[in-house]
């Protein structure tokens, strides 16, 4: 009997252990400067906070930056099936879009390249999320309304979560922008990890729902 209960913990202890390894879900973060940390290191980027945070509450949740400062809609599209094969994410937020707008690239190029990343992601039976991205006001409210169209017609197309910009909230604390106008600071990557939270907990979350 002693020799059956040993064997039954056993098995019970690698049915778990299986279920465990099993349950772990990969978010890659796709992004530019916002998400690199344009002006910081590696452990300072809302990325790397947001991981240490939920190391403790979410264990079975891996955050992979893939954010490249000065990236854009065409860079992330070149890059993404190097990323996926690498990481092998079950979800992806990205978070492109900016530099695009700035340079004054043309919105339906934009609009394809966003379009092909998620077809990408979607195929492979990725959970995608996508950030929606603004432009300075200096560019003018007609340009900014066309703009910001293009990211809610993309994430209406493909029924993906639109989560809102999270430097809208950041941009009149002049402690959580840099001198540019443009990079958030070290002390605002905590507010920004606060903000995206409960979205891309959500995003991971279907991931490992749509695993099982």
């Amino acid at each position: 009997m002693k020799n059956f209960l040993l064997k039954l913990a056993c098995i019970t202890l690698i049915f778990i252990s299986i279920r465990s390894v099993a349950a772990n879900v990969s978010l890659v973060v796709l992004g530019d400067s916002l998400s690199a940390g344009y002006g910081l290191s590696q452990q300072q980027t809302w990325v790397a906070e947001l991981q240490r945070r939920w190391q403790q509450e979410y264990p079975n949740i891996e955050i992979i930056n893939a954010s490249i400062s000065g990236d854009t809609t065409r860079g992330g599209l070149n890059r993404l099936s190097g990323v996926i094969e690498r990481h092998q994410p079950d979800a992806i937020f990205i978070e492109l879009g900016g530099n695009d707008g700035l340079r004054g690239f043309d919105l339906a190029t934009v609009e394809a390249n966003l379009s092909d990343m998620i077809e990408q992601a979607q195929a492979k039976g990725i959970n995608v999320a996508l950030s929606q991205v603004m432009v300075p006001p200096n560019y003018g409210p007609r340009f900014s309304k066309r703009f910001q169209a293009v990211f809610n017609r993309v994430a209406e197309k493909y029924e993906v979560t639109l989560v809102p910009f999270f430097m809208t909230e950041l941009v009149d604390n002049p402690d959580f922008v840099q001198d540019d106008g443009i990079h958030p600071t070290a002390e605002a990557q905590a507010s920004i990890a606060d903000f995206l939270s409960p979205y891309l907990l959500e995003l991971a979350q279907q991931a490992e729902a749509s695993s099982q």
